[in-house]
């Protein structure tokens, strides 16, 4: 992945810096298009995962939706060209100012995650003499197997409709018959899933539900399945893009339609988290008796991943022109002052040095969008790989 036209454009830069490989991405989201082509499968980005400008644009441009989950990433897909019939406003938490923006956009729909909201989104489009076109997001207590921090279809998480609820929400749909259109129902169990099993499960779920709304005569035009399709974060370069053919094939399988309904996607990690790369120096190299240490000039300000989730990303040392040795295990660490500030752990590298370039891999999730200015840190840098002569 990264030439020595690549690097020496690297070693030219002021780090730390994010890298994201266009040419990746264009591949990725390509793939992703064509395997859910021959199901008429619907994809919209999660914008959560990442929301830089040059990003966006190959996601727009190739055909994409956007999955959004705040009034400012609605105004943010309008404002990239993302077509507002395209646009779904999913969140536990919208503000009546986030809901009004939404209108106002015309947005295809929003997923509404519990009867209160549904109440509240019909009293502001009555306001607006308008009619919101709504999906239920139905919790259906499915485990992900993934961190508990980003599980999110279990009875105990904060997200979606519990079952128990679901006929407050037929009620208050039937008396609000004018400010609200029934469209879909809505899902989504956690992010990391890398388990295909996990997928059938929500299928028969989706099954489940889909069967009960239309026996009460609702039969909805959307199967809103969420995302949550996990990456390799281990040996990026052996699987830079995810198999989306057996993904969609497990949908297929297992997911029959009534006719007329349509299933959509809300994809974000499998997109673009292998386009991007963290691009960091070693500021000092400080060897004591039991542990080495190398501190870059990134830190948890740049990636908060392994500080909030203890995830793994895979490190390696970039420079060309220093000297190789034998392999050292370091912790790898930032500059912050919080003990959290920590890459890898005993993670084996070549012998490094001041000034080394390390990359951090994997990181076009999840990476540049949850970055902070704490401690007064820079504002994020960014090399793209069009910018780069070959």
């Amino acid at each position: 992945m990264f030439t020595k036209n690549i690097i020496a454009e690297l070693e030219r830069r002021e780090t730390p810096l994010y890298y994201y490989d266009l040419s990746l991405l264009r591949d990725t989201l390509q793939k992703a298009v064509d395997a859910a082509a021959p199901y008429g499968y619907h994809i919209h980005y999660a914008l959560k995962a990442n929301f830089n400008d040059r990003v966006l644009q190959y996601i727009q441009q190739a055909g994409i939706g956007a999955d959004c989950v705040s009034g400012n990433e609605v105004l943010k897909a309008v404002e990239i060209g993302f077509s507002p019939d395209k646009i779904v406003f999913a969140g536990v938490g919208k503000s009546d100012k986030e809901i009004n923006q939404a209108l106002d956009a015309g947005i295809f729909a929003f997923n509404v995650e519990s009867v209160q909201e549904l109440s509240v989104i019909s009293q502001l489009a009555r306001a607006k003499s308008a009619k919101a076109r709504v999906a239920l997001r139905i919790n259906p207590n499915v485990d992900a197997h993934t961190h508990h921090y980003i599980t999110t279809g279990l009875d105990e998480n904060k997200f979606g409709i519990k079952t128990w609820e679901l006929n407050d929400c037929l009620a208050t749909l039937k008396a609000n018959q004018e400010n609200i259109e029934l469209i879909g129902i809505h899902f989504h169990v956690g992010s990391q899933i890398t388990d295909l099993n996990v997928f059938k499960s929500l299928c028969t779920k989706v099954n489940e539900f889909n069967q009960w709304f239309d026996e009460r005569g609702y039969r909805v035009k959307v199967l809103n399945v969420g995302g949550g399709l996990g990456v390799d974060y281990q040996e990026p370069d052996e699987r830079p893009i995810v198999d989306f053919e057996a993904y969609f094939s497990i949908f297929d399988q297992f997911l029959p339609k009534f006719p007329g309904q349509e299933v959509h996607f809300e994809l974000g990690r499998a997109l673009v988290a292998q386009c991007g790369t963290l691009v960091s120096r070693v500021l000092y190299v400080k060897n004591g008796l039991k542990k080495n240490f190398l501190v870059l000039d990134a830190g948890m300000t740049e990636l908060m991943r392994p500080a909030l989730y203890q995830a793994y990303h895979k490190i390696e040392r970039l420079s060309m022109d220093a000297p190789h040795g034998e392999a050292v295990k370091y912790d790898v660490v930032g500059p912050i002052c919080e003990s959290t500030d920590c890459f890898g752990k005993e993670v084996t590298l070549p012998v490094s040095h001041r000034g080394d370039l390390i990359a951090i891999r994997t990181a076009g999730a999840y990476g540049e969008v949850m970055a902070s200015r704490y401690n007064l840190r820079n504002e994020i840098r960014y090399l793209y790989s069009d910018e780069i002569e070959e």
